[in-house]
């Protein structure tokens, strides 16, 4: 629609100018524009003569360049994440899209790029966070977690802020790292803006109402309206920047090949899974994970719809999107029902005739609930604590949808078109007189063929990246499984003719079957691919020896190539053995470089700021 002189406040040149660029406006920039205007409070006349030039001083730049001119303070958001896999960077990214929709100027970063000294000058803080661990923060949000609870933190009066904290409920310290900052904000005198969110592994729902709940308090902390409801959704809503196939739209890849790694006689197995990507226009870097969405064991699933008396046929809620399907596919493909969370047992108390579950649920029994849940799985609760109320279609709702499960790629998309490449070992153990296993491990192990597909999605993970220098001398250390990403690095490095030295440090049980890729490391070895390779075999020999005990007797060289500028990555449990290592690395650089223990951590410390010590653990 055009606007005209006589209908509007205009004169004939200002309804030329605004006729020629209204049209040519997208949505986004009429919504920010929108949004920038009511926020510049232009809602009395300029004084006479000022005209369009009282809009010029407002903007962002004039024609003449002069210099910029900043909005109102009250209009700044400082959006921090603490990401260890990159979930909490991917939506702090899609919600500074968002604010940025609706007028508010963003400075988004890592909380270990930011300057925690220029926290006091800040007026609206957003933190997303994740718990890793045992209520720890991920790594980019330790030294700033460290510094907020430290005495040189200062009181933040003038603060607002808001929490969106990412974890699993079947951790003892769900979203620990969010709570601890949520608590220590308000402690230094911040006041929220919204109440902090806590999210478990299927976050959608969650994430959009967090969003949904900042944008609406910043918009309202300055009597500005909401500018287009549509404009809040969660990172993966019709996002124009999502690939087509994500978390929540998964591709079903071809299964091409499914070895064991480990060699006859061994007591564990390992397997090399090749999947293709033909078709999907899925593309992925170095460092990056895979996400599989496995089926529950049928026996299991049989077991729980026998004990509880249930049809397997009966129609039953899929999803929170209105999908139905039958009860057998449901808990084969849709619930997760092999870990208890204490969240679920309550929502189960609801449908228990049994005293007993709701006698353990009590505040004095915290204990007796933790080493309940440890190890147990649905059909245990079931069984515990019978008899049940309600039908299957009412019991299948307080379940958690079945995850994925995430595995580090053990290929190199440019070394392997098309494909992508998993080392997955399967997990199998006894616990409370029955025989246990890993979803994805045991269904990958046991019952997937080359033939059968996989739903699959790629997790980018920007915090476990190689090189930008492929000259870079790098260090990997990963036993076990924990090699598999360092495939993927070495195969990338001989596709783009790196010249950097690379030091391999692998560890497992025993030599004769548990070298996994052995005759990958051999061939790069010859080929001049992989500089150095060190390996430690814990049942070989009479003492046990580990990764960590291998870097501290090539300590010397270790610290030539650190000084010589070279990267370290550790891949694997994070528990015990990433601990170990760290622990060794201090030892060599405070041994090594005649440092104190808090210098030498230092050091590290400034490493992992540069990027230049990433750890992919878990």
């Amino acid at each position: 629609m055009q606007l005209q002189v006589t209908n509007s406040p205009f004169n004939e040149s200002q309804v030329e100018l605004l006729n020629r660029l209204l049209p040519s406006l997208t949505e986004t920039q009429q919504i920010w524009l929108s949004g920038y205007l009511s926020a510049m409070g232009f809602t009395t006349a300029p004084s006479a003569g000022a005209g369009v030039q009282a809009v010029q001083s407002n903007t962002i730049g004039n024609v003449e360049g002069s210099a910029v001119s900043q909005p109102a303070a009250s209009r700044e958001v400082t959006v921090l994440f603490g990401s260890q896999t990159g979930n909490c960077q991917r939506l702090a990214g899609s919600l500074s899209r968002k604010l940025e929709e609706q007028g508010f100027q963003v400075t988004l970063t890592a909380m270990n790029s930011f300057k925690p000294n220029a926290l006091k000058k800040v007026e609206n803080l957003l933190l997303l966070v994740s718990t890793h661990g045992e209520g720890e923060p991920p790594d980019n949000a330790r030294m700033f977690h460290e510094f907020l609870y430290s005495k040189r933190a200062p009181q933040l009066e003038n603060l607002k802020f808001s929490v969106l904290a990412l974890g699993d409920t079947s951790y003892e310290f769900f979203c620990q790292t969010g709570k601890d900052f949520d608590q220590r904000l308000e402690e230094l005198g911040g006041k929220r803006l919204s109440p902090r969110v806590d999210c478990d592994l299927d976050y959608d729902d969650s994430v959009t109402e967090w969003f949904e709940g900042v944008i609406s308090a910043l918009n309202a902390h300055l009597n500005a309206p909401a500018i287009a409801a549509k404009a809040v959704q969660a990172a993966e809503d019709a996002d124009s920047q999502e690939p087509l196939y994500t978390r929540n739209n998964p591709f079903k890849a071809e299964v091409l090949e499914n070895l064991n790694l480990n060699g006859r006689g061994s007591d564990r197995e390992t397997r090399h899974l090749e999947l293709s990507l033909e078709g999907s226009n899925i593309q992925f870097e170095p460092g990056d994970a895979l996400g599989v969405y496995p089926e529950n064991h049928p026996e299991l699933v049989d077991a729980i719809i026998h004990t509880m008396g249930w049809n397997p046929n009966d129609i039953v809620p899929l999803n929170k999107k209105g999908e139905d399907g039958t009860l057998r596919e449901a808990l084969l493909h849709h619930y997760e029902i092999t870990v208890l969370t204490k969240p679920l047992l309550e929502q189960a108390a609801k449908l228990s005739s049994s005293n007993q579950l709701s006698d353990l649920l009590s505040p004095e029994r915290a204990q007796q609930l933790k080493e309940y849940i440890q190890g147990r799985d649905l059909l245990d609760l079931v069984q515990d604590f019978s008899p049940w109320e309600g039908s299957a279609s009412s019991f299948v709702t307080i379940l958690r949808k079945l995850p994925a499960r995430l595995y580090s790629i053990a290929s190199s998309y440019k070394a392997n078109p098309d494909e992508v490449h998993l080392t997955v070992r399967a997990v199998r153990y006894e616990a409370h007189g029955r025989e246990r296993y890993g979803v994805c491990s045991v269904h990958c192990a046991e019952r997937v063929q080359p033939g059968d597909t996989l739903p699959i999605y790629i997790q980018h993970n920007p915090n476990f990246k190689l090189p930008t220098n492929p000259d870079a001398p790098i260090i990997m250390i990963g036993p076990g499984t924990g090699v598999a990403p360092f495939r993927s690095f070495l195969e990338e490095r001989g596709e783009l003719g790196a010249e950097g030295k690379s030091w391999l440090f692998y560890g497992d049980r025993h030599f004769v079957t548990d070298f996994l890729y052995q005759t990958d490391w051999q061939r790069m070895l010859k080929d001049g691919l992989l500089t150095k390779l060190d390996v430690a075999f814990s049942r070989d020999t009479e003492e046990k020896v580990y990764v960590q005990h291998r870097i501290l007797e090539k300590s010397r060289e270790v610290y030539e190539w650190l000084q010589a500028g070279a990267h370290i990555y550790i891949c694997g449990d994070e528990k015990h053995m990433a601990h170990d290592v760290h622990s060794a690395l201090i030892t060599v650089i405070q041994h090594e470089g005649g440092l104190s223990p808090e210098e030498a951590a230092a050091y590290l410390d400034n490493m992992q700021q540069a990027q230049r010590y990433q750890r992919d653990v878990y």
